[in-house]
């Protein structure tokens, strides 16, 4: 089938502001022929956005995000596709995950309050209204109280590592996720590299290599942070380790002002990606 597709969004589930389903409706609405969901840490908007897809008649793809242990200050993320909705692997990872998540919250305002910021988690689970409390939202109760100005602010002051109010959150290690996602029957995908922030080329690659040496199955080589030659990179490192081509535009909704749904900084995403990734996850 041909068209474009968007491999890499969010939800209310996580920390986008569309609910799954709105999502779906949006990548009809643009054009997309094939989109995969891929929240953070959970996969509670997966149904709502399959039964969305299937009514509206588009290809739906299972997917997560899920955060790996990283030296600062980059980081990294791996995207799982096409994993099992139902399976046991995956439901205590997302538990653990969210767990993780829930303590770091905690401290974050913890922390924030003895900066005399008056926050509480009511105030973030209220704006959160999903499953995933995230930094996100906790940027937007400092907005809305006016303590900063905008949630780059927010981050850049706060929440962001080297921030007053910064506390890390734990995470697997890539082993650790990439084993757990071939065992929810998907495929690792290696999220927006450039966000890895290594030192040099050289370094990128000894770390993709090592990635694919413990079984690394794609790298996303189209995304909203990657410009013209970050794609160029991107496609001549997942040829050289002969890992599958994926993009997405990372779309949060209005939490990522700029990032539209289907285009990633300028550049769609070719259904054929979307159509190697299912043949292979059907493997």
């Amino acid at each position: 089938m041909p068209g474009f597709v968007d491999l890499h969004c969010h939800s209310t589930a996580s920390d986008g502001t569309f609910p799954p389903e709105n999502v779906v409706t949006l990548a009809k609405e643009s054009g997309l022929s094939a989109l995969s969901l891929t929240d953070h840490d959970t996969i509670a908007g997966l149904h709502a956005a399959a039964s969305a897809a299937m009514n509206l008649g588009i290809d739906f793809l299972p997917g997560i995000e899920i955060s790996c242990i990283f030296p600062k200050p980059g980081l990294m993320h791996l995207l799982g596709y096409g994993i099992d909705p139902a399976s046991k692997v995956l439901a205590e990872m997302t538990r653990k995950l969210i767990e993780g998540r829930d303590a770091r919250n905690l401290e974050i305002i913890a922390k924030l309050q003895s900066l005399n910021i008056a926050i509480t988690l009511q105030e973030v689970e209220d704006t959160a209204g999903g499953d995933v409390i995230a930094r996100p939202h906790i940027a937007q109760v400092l907005v809305r109280k006016g303590y900063v100005s905008s949630i780059k602010q927010a981050f850049d002051k706060y929440l962001a590592p080297g921030g007053r109010a910064f506390f890390d959150k734990e995470v697997f290690t890539s082993r650790e996720a990439i084993g757990m996602i071939h065992d929810s029957g998907g495929i690792a995908v290696l999220a927006h590299p450039v966000q890895l922030k290594t030192s040099n080329y050289a370094q990128f690659q000894q770390t993709v290599k090592g990635l694919t040496d413990i079984g690394l199955d794609g790298i996303e080589v189209i995304h909203s942070d990657h410009n013209a030659a970050a794609v160029e990179r991107m496609s001549e490192i997942a040829s050289q380790f002969n890992l599958l081509k994926t993009g997405g535009s990372d779309f949060h909704g209005s939490r990522k002002p700029g990032v539209e749904l289907g285009i990633a900084n300028g550049r769609r995403i070719p259904r054929e990606w979307f159509d190697k990734i299912v043949a292979r996850v059907k493997k």
